[in-house]
């Protein structure tokens, strides 16, 4: 095996850590000696171990001389667990392979300091991307303080997301439906309008097995949430947040009652003011946020310029009409040049199905 085959064992056992360890970054470890894996590790659960520890944990042998292949850069400090690099220097580590550098301001570049003082070669940038790509999520959070946010939808060929009846069940194939539910695992909140509860009534629960529910967000700038939905009715169960601009003290005590917990912003365009809501989500240790709106809510928050990245599920099929929807409706663009332009686009077949994945590049505002 290579420097890049160990290194993608070590993204694979960072995966395990999905939806598991947020705020936290999901990290994978393996230990190497002559040539054989002796420990495997990643960071399981937030609080817990990190994954370098987790490897030394798991390790047959004896680790001196070892090489260590570790997706982000160890730690140097002090949190709910001891500084990693400590534990690299007291097993004698030959080498650390590093994938990514950790933007953390406590780690930045200190953890790889730290090993080199102590006379452990540290080789970095292995498998760089594709460990950046593993923890976009974390990165973004740790330097922003603000969650990072994916716009997901899926639509036909012809750009539409139901048909002119309403109906939308379904627009992809079941394997394209599995990996939305991988994505709400991945996401800390989920997020609609309160059009797509009227229209839906949806639970927003992640369906894996073994898996854990994200927080629940709906934008209802009026409270026209119906107190039965399924999304109230399991609101002591499942954490619920309605993010509002009304004040009426009646409507907002029965939604408390019910274990939803209501978030006030300051009126913006007439409706939710998204910036002020992502930075109290952000003020929750909230990292992520997966929009699955509508087409109003989908231009509202492009427009707002919280979006992130856009995840475009797209089916090889043409539903047609002119009344059809699409994803993003609201004002639009008034002309090409204000076009919300995308960028670092990457195209992966699921099923039958497409996933477009683009980073969101520039920002305008427009009520």
């Amino acid at each position: 095996m290579t420097h890049i085959d160990f290194m993608r064992e070590a993204l694979s056992l960072a995966a395990k850590g999905t939806g598991f360890v947020s705020p936290n970054p999901m990290v994978g470890a393996v230990i190497v000696k002559n040539g054989r894996i002796i420990g495997r590790g990643w960071h399981k659960i937030y609080g817990d171990l990190h994954a370098e520890r987790n490897a030394f944990a798991d390790c047959s042998g004896d680790c001196s001389g070892a090489d260590m292949y570790v997706t982000l850069e160890p730690c140097c400090h002090y949190g709910k667990t001891p500084p990693c690099t400590e534990a690299i220097i007291e097993h004698n580590i030959k080498r650390v392979f590093i994938g990514s550098s950790d933007p953390n301001p406590l780690v930045a570049g200190k953890g790889v300091r730290v090993l080199r003082e102590h006379g452990i070669e540290v080789i970095e940038g292995v498998l760089k991307d594709e460990c950046d790509a593993m923890n976009e999520i974390f990165m973004h959070f740790i330097t922003t303080r603000l969650p990072f946010v994916t716009m997901k939808y899926a639509m036909t060929l012809d750009g539409k997301i139901a048909c002119f009846t309403g109906e939308s069940k379904w627009i992809t194939g079941e394997a394209a439906r599995q990996h939305v539910q991988y994505e709400r695992l991945r996401h800390s909140a989920i997020m609609v309008g309160v059009g797509t509860v009227l229209a839906d009534d949806p639970m927003l629960t992640c369906r894996l097995e073994n898996s854990r529910n994200p927080l629940r967000i709906v934008c209802d700038s009026k409270l026209r949430t119906p107190l039965n939905s399924n999304i109230v009715r399991t609101a002591k169960d499942i954490p619920t947040i309605i993010a509002t601009i009304s004040d009426d003290s009646e409507k907002i005590s029965a939604y408390e009652k019910l274990g939803c917990q209501i978030i006030r912003t300051a009126p913006d365009c007439g409706h939710v003011n998204l910036r002020q809501l992502m930075k109290t989500l952000g003020d929750m240790k909230l990292d992520s946020v997966l929009l699955e709106g509508g087409g109003e809510l989908n231009w509202s928050a492009l427009n707002s310029g919280i979006v992130n990245k856009v995840q475009a599920y797209i089916a090889p099929k043409l539903f047609g009409g002119a009344l059809a929807k699409s994803p993003v409706s609201g004002v639009g663009a008034a002309s090409p040049a204000e076009a919300f332009m995308l960028e670092n686009s990457n195209i992966i077949q699921i099923g039958e199905d497409f996933l477009i994945e683009s980073r969101v590049k520039n920002v305008h505002r427009n009520c």
